[in-house]
C-alpha cells in the first residue's frame, strides 16, 4: 500500500488536485469518508460558488468546465453594494470593465459532480470511499495513512483537503488562527416575478446582511448574514413570511418573491493556517484557508493552492527531487501564503466594518463605500481583486456624491 501522493477529501479541492495530476506518472490515492454515489450525485445544498476568471481558466484546463450544462452558469454582469437604508450604491459593472461578466455563478454541487467526472477514469488516481481517517504521522522518508477499514498507506506527501476544520491538519502539528463571527448565514434559492439583470446585491442592513446572487431566469440565490442567537428563527419562519420579508428589504426591486427550494443554515468560521506544510504534509483548500463569504474568495483560494502545489511537485519531478521534501513544499507555502494572508485579513477587516453598527462604523462604512466609488485607482484594484483579471479603467475622479 505505497503511493506517491496520498490526497485526503475528494472535495472540489481535493478532485481537481487531483486531476492536476493526471498527466503525471505519479501513483496517487484519494481517500473520502464518502461514498461513490455521493460523489457522483452530490446533493444540493443551497452554497452558489461565484467563479473568478482564474478559476474558470483552471476549471476549463481540467476539463471541469467543460462538464457544465449551460443552465448552471449564469454570468454576474454587475453588482451592487449598499450601507444600511441608504439608496447610494458602489457599483461594479463589467462594461466598465471591459469583461463579459465580472464572474460567473455556478452551484457548488454541480462544480463537485464536474470534478469527479474528469477524475473517475484517470489510470493514476485511485478513489477510496466510505473510509475515513483514524491516524496520521511522517518520517524523514515517507508519511503514513492509518485507515478505518483496517489499512495503513504510505506515501512520499501528504495532502490534506479535508475542510476548514481538518483533522489531519491538526494531527499534523499545523496550527490554525480562527475567527468564529458568532453569525450564520441562511442560504436559500428564490424566485421573483422581476428580472435581476445579472445584478448581485450585497446590502449591509443593519443587524444583518442580505445578498442577491443571480442564477438563470428569475431565479436568485439568497444569502441571509444575522447573528447566530437570531438564525435559527428566521430560519423557522413560514415561507411566505420569509419570502415577504426578503422582499421587504430588497424594496420591492425584484417583484414579488418566492422560496425555491430548502434553506440551509451556515455558521460561518474562517480559517488560516499558520503554516501550510509540515514533514511531507501539506494542505490545500479549506484546510489551508477557509473564507468568509463576502468576497466570494473561498471557492477560488482553494483552486489556487492546489495549482500552486501542482507547479512545485512537476518542477521536482522534471529535476529528479522527491516531491514531498522540504525544499518543495516550502515554496508552495511562500507562494500560496502572499497571495491568501492579505485576502483573509482584509476580508475580516470588510466583515469587521460592514457589521458594526456603531454611529462611527457606520459614518465610516458610507464613506468608504464613497471612496471605493469615485476614486478610480482602488475602484480598478478591488474590481481586479473580484474578477482575478487584469482590469484597466480609465482614471476619473468625479464629485463625491
Amino acid at each position: 500500500m505505497k503511493y506517491d501522493i496520498v490526497i485526503i477529501g475528494a472535495g472540489p479541492a481535493g478532485l481537481s488536485f487531483a486531476r492536476s495530476l493526471g498527466d503525471t506518472a505519479l501513483k496517487v490515492l484519494v481517500v473520502e469518508r464518502s461514498s461513490l454515489e455521493t460523489l457522483r450525485q452530490p446533493p444540493e445544498d443551497g452554497r452558489e460558488i461565484a467563479l473568478t476568471h482564474l478559476s474558470i481558466e483552471m476549471m476549463k484546463s481540467s476539463g471541469a468546465w467543460q462538464q457544465l450544462a449551460d443552465p448552471d452558469i449564469s454570468p454576474i454582469c454587475s453588482a451592487k453594494v449598499l450601507d444600511g437604508d441608504s439608496s447610494y450604491t458602489l457599483n461594479f459593472d463589467n462594461t466598465e470593465a471591459k469583461l463579459d461578466a465580472l464572474g460567473y455563478l455556478v452551484p457548488n454541487d454541480k462544480i463537485r459532480k464536474a470534478y469527479f467526472e474528469v477524475v473517475e477514469n484517470i489510470e493514476n488516481v485511485e478513489l477510496l470511499t466510505d473510509v475515513s481517517v483514524e491516524d496520521v504521522g511522517s518520517a524523514a522518508d515517507s508519511a503514513w495513512v492509518s485507515l478505518s477499514n483496517g489499512d495503513r498507506v504510505e506515501c512520499d506527501l501528504l495532502v490534506s483537503a479535508d475542510s476548514r476544520f481538518s483533522e489531519t491538519r491538526r494531527k499534523m502539528g499545523v496550527p490554525a488562527s480562527m475567527k468564529d463571527f458568532s453569525r450564520t448565514a441562511i442560504v436559500c434559492r428564490m424566485e421573483h416575478s422581476l428580472p435581476h439583470e445579472q445584478t448581485a446585491f450585497e446590502c449591509f442592513h443593519y443587524g444583518r446582511t442580505l445578498a442577491i446572487l443571480p442564477m438563470t431566469g428569475n431565479l436568485s440565490s439568497i444569502v441571509v448574514t444575522v447573528s447566530s442567537a437570531e438564525a435559527e428563527g428566521i430560519f423557522n419562519m413560514g415561507e411566505e413570511a420569509f419570502a415577504a420579508d426578503i422582499e421587504q428589504r430588497l424594496q420591492g426591486q425584484l417583484g414579488s418573491m418566492k422560496l425555491y427550494g430548502r434553506r440551509h443554515l451556515y455558521p460561518l468560521v474562517a480559517v488560516h493556517a499558520n503554516k501550510f506544510v509540515s514533514r511531507r504534509f501539506a494542505v490545500i483548500g479549506d484546510a489551508a484557508v477557509g473564507m468568509h463569504p463576502v468576497t466570494a474568495h473561498g471557492f477560488n483560494l482553494g483552486l489556487r493552492s492546489q495549482e500552486t502545489l501542482t507547479k512545485e511537485i512537476k518542477k521536482a519531478l522534471e529535476q529528479g527531487r522527491d516531491i514531498g521534501s522540504a525544499s518543495v513544499l516550502e515554496k508552495y507555502q511562500s507562494t500560496h501564503m502572499r497571495v491568501t494572508k492579505p485576502l483573509y485579513m482584509g476580508t475580516n477587516l470588510v466583515v469587521g466594518l460592514f457589521t458594526n453598527d456603531n454611529f462611527a462604523a457606520k459614518i465610516a462604512r458610507k464613506a468608504t463605500l464613497r471612496i471605493a466609488n469615485n476614486f478610480a485607482p482602488l475602484k480598478q484594484v478591488i474590481t481586479r481583486k473580484l474578477t482575478e483579471k487584469r482590469i484597466d479603467i480609465p482614471f476619473f475622479l468625479p464629485g463625491l456624491k
